[in-house]
């Protein structure tokens, strides 16, 4: 069972979560010859104000 774990920063929308998770589900499927069933797809959000860039805040940028 294929499990892919994405780490983001807070913000997107559900809709391009939900489209990103079905993108990679279809690219696991077609790389490692799977079924879709099989497929794990998590989003780790974090907040703006947790994650930073060379040292400057997501939240400050």
């Amino acid at each position: 069972m294929p499990e892919i774990l994405i780490h983001i920063a807070e913000g997107r929308s559900a809709e391009s979560k939900k489209a990103l998770m079905q993108d990679i589900t279809d690219a696991v499927v077609k790389n490692f010859g799977v079924p879709p069933d099989r497929v794990v797809v998590q989003i780790v959000e974090s907040p703006k104000h947790n994650k930073s860039r060379g040292g400057v805040l997501f939240s400050e940028m």
